[in-house]
C-alpha cells in the first residue's frame, strides 16, 4: 500500500508537495480504508482532480520516474543527466530533486527516499516506521566522507565477512546508481544474513506498483489466463455486460501460422521460446496497437504444436436463432477497448496486493461508467487490501456518495507555475453535501481560470 508519496524540485512541482492515503478522522465509509499497522490506516481509493496543465499528470509522471529510477538504478552513463526539474526557476537547475515513498508491504510501513541532481544521486535512505517512531535501516550523503551509515544493516549481519561485504557493496556503489537497487543487482542476499527490509521494499516497486498512462494498457496477468479457463472468461463476460457493451460473450479463434500475419523473425523468435525446455506452461500475449487485436500463445498440451488464439468478442445475432456475430476489437468502440483493457487491472486489484496508478482514466469512458468502476471497486475491495488512485477530470466522481473527503485531491496550478496538492479533507465541507458545483464553480481553485472571451472575439475579427 501507498502511504504518502513527497516529490520537490520535479517537472510543475517546485516546492515540496505531498499526497497521502492516510486516513482522516472521518468515521464514514470506514470499509474504505485498512485497519491500522503501526497507527496507521491507509485509503483504499483516491481521485485527484485538476486543470489541464495543473500537474495532475506530473504528480503520476513523477510517481513513475521514481519507480523506474528505482528498478534501473539510475538514469544511464551520461556525464550529467537531462533531469526535468522545475524549469520556471532558474536557481532550481543548481537544486535536488526529492522524491520519498512511504510504503505499508509485508506487514510493515517503510519510508524509502534518494535525493538526486543531474551530475548523481546525492542522498539515499530508509527508514521502518513503528508507533514508537522511525528506525533507520541506512543512509548514505555523498555530501560526507563517510558516505553510508550501515550500522543498522550491521547489527542484523554481525558476522564479519558480511559486514565487510556490505561495506564493499556501498563503497562501490556508483554515484549515479541507488544503494538500494546495487543491494538487488550484485545479488547480496546471498552472502548476507538478513537483509530482508531492502528486498522488501525494492520487491513492493517491482511487483506492487503499477502506473498506467493514457495511452497504455494492463493486459499482463491475468489476461493471459483466459487459456483454458472458462470459468475466468465467464468473469470477463459477465463484466463487460455489467458494464453495458452490448457484448454477449468472448471467445478465443484458433489461427493458423497463416492467418497470424507477423515478421518471420519475430515468429521464428516465438517458436524458438517454445521449443526450450520448460515451455509447456508459458503463455505469451500480443497486442497490435493500431489494430487493438489480442493475442495469446501457448504450447498444446497434446500435440506439443504452438498454439495460437485470438480474442474476439461475441454479439447476439438480431435474427431469432442465428450464430452469434464474432467481432475483432478494431470494430468495436474505443469505450468498449478501454474497459476489456481494464477488466485484468479491476481483478488483480480484488486479488489483493496491488497499487494502481491511473492518469486519466476516464478517457473513451462515459462518465456513468467511471461511476460504476470506483463503485464496484469499492464494494468488492473491502477485506481486501489493494488501492486505486486516479488523476481525472470527470466531475460525477467529484461526490461525497462515492468518496470520503480524504480521498479527493485537487491540484492547482499558481501564477508562477507552480503545482501544489491539496485535500477536500481540509476543507469545511459538510459530509452529505454535494460538491461538484461548487468544484466547477472554482471553490476549490482546481479548474480553469479563463480570460475574457470578449478580447479573443476582438482579436479573431480582426484577423478576418
Amino acid at each position: 500500500m501507498l502511504i504518502r508519496y513527497t516529490v520537490e524540485n520535479f517537472l510543475s512541482f517546485h516546492e515540496r508537495n505531498t499526497f497521502s492515503m492516510i486516513s482522516g478522522r472521518g468515521t464514514l465509509k470506514s470499509f474504505h480504508k485498512t485497519n491500522k499497522l503501526n497507527g496507521v490506516s491507509v485509503l483504499k481509493a483516491g481521485v485527484v482532480f485538476g486543470a489541464n496543465a495543473s500537474g495532475k499528470s506530473n504528480l503520476i509522471k513523477a510517481l513513475d520516474f521514481g519507480r523506474r529510477f528505482i528498478l534501473n538504478g539510475g538514469l544511464g552513463n551520461d556525464d550529467i543527466w537531462e533531469i526535468p526539474v522545475f524549469r520556471l526557476d532558474p536557481e532550481a537547475a543548481h537544486r535536488n530533486v526529492y522524491m520519498e515513498y512511504e510504503i505499508r508491504y509485508k506487514g510493515k510501513n517503510y519510508a524509502y527516499g534518494f535525493e538526486f541532481n543531474g551530475m548523481g544521486v546525492v542522498r539515499e535512505w530508509l527508514y521502518e516506521i513503528s508507533k514508537s517512531g522511525q528506525k533507520l535501516l541506512f543512509e548514505r550523503d555523498e555530501t560526507t566522507d563517510a558516505r553510508f551509515d550501515l550500522s543498522a544493516l550491521y547489527k542484523k549481519n554481525p558476522v564479519e565477512e558480511q559486514m565487510r561485504f556490505l561495506e564493499f557493496v556501498a563503497m562501490a556503489t556508483p554515484g549515479k546508481r541507488l544503494f538500494l537497487t546495487e543491494i538487488v543487482s550484485r545479488r547480496v542476499k546471498e552472502n548476507v544474513q538478513d537483509i530482508s527490509d531492502l528486498l522488501a521494499v525494492y520487491d513492493w516497486f517491482l511487483h506492487v506498483l503499477r502506473v498506467i498512462f493514457p495511452e497504455s494498457r494492463y493486459d499482463a496477468g491475468l489476461f493471459s489466463g483466459l487459456v483454458d479457463n472458462k470459468d475466468l472468461q465467464h468473469v470477463y463476460e459477465k463484466m463487460l455486460n455489467y458494464f453495458d457493451t452490448g457484448i454477449s460473450g468472448i471467445c478465443l479463434k484458433s489461427l493458423n501460422d497463416q492467418e497470424f500475419r507477423i515478421p518471420d523473425v519475430i515468429m521464428n523468435e516465438i517458436k524458438e521460446v517454445f521449443s526450450q525446455e520448460g515451455s509447456e506452461n508459458r503463455i505469451i500475449t500480443l497486442m497490435n496497437a493500431s489494430t487493438q487485436e489480442r493475442y495469446l500463445l501457448n504450447k498444446d498440451s497434446g500435440t506439443g504444436k504452438l498454439r495460437i488464439q485470438k480474442f474476439m468478442t461475441k454479439h447476439h445475432s438480431l435474427q431469432p436463432g442465428q450464430v452469434d456475430v464474432y467481432f475483432e476489437p478494431r470494430e468495436e468502440s474505443d469505450g468498449t477497448n478501454r474497459i476489456i483493457d481494464y477488466i485484468p487491472l479491476l481483478l488483480d486489484l480484488l486479488k489483493g496486493g496491488k497499487v494502481f496508478i491511473v492518469d486519466e482514466m476516464e478517457r473513451s469512458l462515459h462518465p456513468n461508467l467511471m461511476y460504476n468502476i470506483f463503485e464496484l471497486y469499492l464494494r468488492l475491495i473491502e477485506d481486501k487490501e489493494s488501492q486505486l488512485v486516479v488523476s481525472t477530470h470527470e466531475s460525477v466522481l467529484l461526490t461525497q456518495k462515492l468518496f470520503r473527503k480524504d480521498e479527493i485531491w485537487f491540484v492547482a496550478k499558481n501564477h508562477q507555475g507552480e503545482s501544489s496538492l491539496y485535500s477536500l479533507d481540509e476543507y469545511n465541507v459538510r459530509f452529505d453535501k454535494e460538491i461538484r458545483r461548487d468544484y466547477l464553480l472554482g471553490r476549490f481553485k482546481a479548474v480553469p481560470r479563463m480570460g475574457s472571451s470578449y478580447d479573443v472575439v476582438d482579436l479573431l475579427k480582426s484577423t478576418e
